[in-house]
């Protein structure tokens, strides 16, 4: 069973320096409906101003992964870590019992990057924190495993039984992740378009999958997107 979230239906939120939709309930915006889907959360798909950005804030217990798409992000934390992120890089930061962060647009032009929470497996761990660079020729066509809970092919360590996949589609590229029996996904196009197992999406557009054995995407025009492999809910 596929299930779409259209663009058009997600939250919304305008503070002048940061327009913000929310795929599932967050701050102010409440759904019912959308709590989140599996342990995934939030996501929320944020275009923040030239030289503006999130203060200091905390968190715990959350799994927090950052992708960008445009701009340059920079990231401050108590645990010390300093960096910059640019298009194509994958962050994740285990709140664990406890950090504060910071995030800020460093450049002279629009910051836009996807923000996701997913819940931890367990509760009170280390904070830790990880970012790495993934190519597009690593992300174009086949999907790329970014984030894992055993850090397999490189990618970035979650403490949940979770995947994170980022990919690029044009054309005839054809994209395919075979789904184990038991498990759901949810699929996030960032920009462009492409089709789901026949099922067109748009920018901004989600799809949730259950019971499906395999994902397979098509007809892309400009698109990117992020998929994650979940827990059956």
């Amino acid at each position: 069973m596929i299930t779409i979230r259209r663009s058009e239906a997600r939250g919304h939120a305008d503070h002048g320096w940061l327009k913000s939709h929310h795929t599932f309930s967050f701050a102010g915006y409440r759904d019912p409906d959308f709590m989140g889907f599996s342990v995934l959360r939030v996501v929320n798909q944020d275009r923040v101003a030239a030289e503006k950005g999130f203060g200091t804030h905390g968190h715990r217990d959350m799994e927090i992964v950052s992708y960008v798409l445009d701009g340059v992000l920079a990231h401050k934390d108590s645990m010390g870590n300093g960096s910059e992120m640019r298009p194509g890089e994958v962050q994740i930061m285990s709140a664990g019992t406890g950090v504060e962060h910071s995030e800020f647009n460093a450049s002279d032009e629009e910051l836009h990057f996807l923000q996701m929470w997913v819940r931890p497996a367990k509760a009170g761990t280390e904070p830790r924190y990880g970012q790495k660079a993934f190519p597009e020729a690593e992300r174009r066509g086949a999907p790329r495993l970014v984030v894992s809970p055993d850090g397999a092919e490189s990618s970035l360590v979650i403490g949940q039984d979770a995947r994170m996949y980022a990919g690029l589609l044009d054309g005839d590229e054809v994209a395919q992740l075979p789904l184990a029996r038991g498990r759901s996904a949810w699929l996030h196009v960032a920009r462009g378009s492409l089709e789901l197992n026949g099922h067109r999406l748009d920018a901004g557009d989600g799809a949730a999958l259950q019971d499906e054995t395999e994902l397979r995407l098509t007809n892309g025009v400009g698109a990117e997107y992020v998929l994650w492999d979940l827990p059956a809910e």
